[in-house]
């Protein structure tokens, strides 16, 4: 299994496994969802939501929304606080 570091700020980092990815992907399959980052309580059904509940509680959606824009699996969407996966 392959493991990403992500870098949230100069010295935290989290490490999510391509199996929790996946998972995530596999979840919002051509969804436009809220990509959730608030810190205590990001909105339902987004993905800082589901990131708190299955991989961190730590807000890392703004980190992981950037790493999914950048890869292409998905696009932000107009209004900037929802993407759209692929």
């Amino acid at each position: 299994m392959q493991t990403l570091k992500t870098w949230a700020g100069k010295s935290y980092h989290l490490n999510i496994s391509s199996n929790q990815y996946n998972a995530l992907l596999d979840h919002f399959r051509g969804r436009t969802v809220d990509i959730g980052t608030s810190r205590d309580k990001p909105q339902r059904g987004s993905v800082g939501e589901w990131l708190q509940v299955n991989v961190t509680k730590v807000a890392v959606a703004s980190y992981v929304g950037a790493i999914l824009i950048h890869e292409g699996l998905a696009t932000k969407a107009a209004d900037g606080t929802r993407i759209r996966f692929k």
